[in-house]
């Protein structure tokens, strides 16, 4: 075949997003659209609307569509059922962030996953496509910062106001998003996080809930992180701050990578840190050292349409998936690890305890101040049947 039939499920900001980009690919055509309230179909211009198929029933789109992929873009607790259900019904599947709302559910999706070798399975880590971040990935696994000291990214442009907040009765509440900042707006960070320096051995975070905000999740998270080779990193979100400031620092052997205002820029030392302290006469001041800004393409301006052009030339071509959806578990562990640190204040070792934070979410959501999921209709006792 010479393009991929794509279905979405989940017609609301990103799939109405993902509807225009894939109408920009020439491996990719729309076929099909679900969602459970005929109005959102709206989203969709008349031109395209007029040339697919509109379901309100998931049971009936999957059973009659003509599609070869779904695109799930609908609310966090849902995206494990419905990948599993595509899945089972044979469809390829990209799933929009995060894969899951907590670990033991991520676990469950990548369970059914294995099942499926032939299918292929990614998710929307579309970060993982801009230039920058991969200049960093290569700048890393070369060995040209040598071996890594300390990281600390803080990621607080993510500024909300209340009137965001205000704007659906299900955002911002354990029941209908499963968390705030970490589930929300951080999963790239958390993705690039671990696709950059892996997983630390023990996460001791500070997490608090409503504190800029009147919202019962986390808007603002202080995470510090300890690897098994002594590397630590430390970690701040907030959707509170204005102007806030996405700053990535890289503290290594050979010098300081510093990512920030879409600057790459590493001061490179003349001899390594461990050497120089181990062989200097001085007593103090560093060593000779140079700035270099470093060049980083254009790649990645066309985020989501690159994951899933990406996607639809793995089915054609067998092409390496860009984020394959079993690596999503990673980050949201990391997410799930700080804010059951900050909660219950403790130290969290990894690999975390899946059945612990589980528990722990549905403490949060049968006491949450929001009743009904409003996109699928589902009830938060059916929701909470899931932990």
């Amino acid at each position: 075949m010479d393009y991929v039939k794509f279905g979405i499920v989940g017609i609301g900001n990103m799939g109405s997003a993902h509807v225009k980009y894939i109408g920009e690919l020439s491996n990719a055509k729309l076929t099909a659209v679900c969602d459970i309230n005929p109005k959102a179909f709206e989203r969709i211009a008349p031109e395209t609307r007029e040339k697919i198929k509109c379901f309100t029933d998931a049971d009936t789109f999957f059973k009659e569509a003509d599609i070869d992929a779904v695109l799930i873009a609908v609310p966090h607790y849902d995206h494990p059922d419905l990948a599993i259900r595509a899945m089972k019904a044979g469809k390829h599947i990209i799933v929009e962030k995060p894969i899951a709302v907590h670990k033991a559910e991520a676990e469950r999706l990548i369970a059914e996953g294995a099942k499926h070798p032939e299918l292929k399975q990614s998710l929307m880590f579309c970060q993982r496509t801009i230039g920058a971040h991969k200049k960093i990935k290569q700048l890393i696994e070369s060995g040209e910062l040598g071996r890594i000291r300390r990281v600390n990214w803080v990621i607080t442009s993510w500024f909300r106001s209340q009137a965001y907040y205000d704007s659906g009765d299900w955002r911002a509440s354990w029941r209908g998003e499963g968390g705030g900042v970490l589930l929300n707006q951080c999963p790239h960070q958390l993705d690039l996080w671990q696709w950059l320096f892996g997983m630390p051995k023990m996460i001791h975070a500070y997490a608090k809930l409503g504190k800029y905000h009147d919202i019962e999740v986390e808007d603002e998270v202080n995470a510090y992180m300890e690897y098994e080779d002594g590397m630590v990193g430390n970690f701040i979100a907030s959707t509170g701050e204005m102007p806030g400031e996405n700053r990535l620092v890289i503290a290594a052997e050979k010098g300081k990578l510093t990512y920030e205002g879409g600057k790459l820029t590493f001061v490179r030392n003349e001899i390594e840190t461990s050497e120089y302290s181990r062989t200097t006469k001085n007593a103090f001041g560093p060593a000779d050292r140079w700035t270099c800004d470093i060049p980083v393409s254009s790649d990645g301006s066309h985020q989501h349409r690159d994951v899933i052009e990406n996607v639809a030339n793995a089915i054609l071509r067998d092409e390496t998936l860009l984020a394959p959806m079993a690596e999503g578990i990673r980050g949201l562990e990391l997410g799930n690890a700080m804010l059951l640190s900050g909660l219950k204040n403790k130290v969290v070792n990894l690999p975390m305890d899946s059945a612990e934070y589980a528990e722990m979410l549905a403490g949060l959501v049968a006491d949450s101040r929001y009743k009904k999921n409003s996109v699928t209709g589902t009830s938060a006792v059916e929701i909470s049947k899931s932990f």
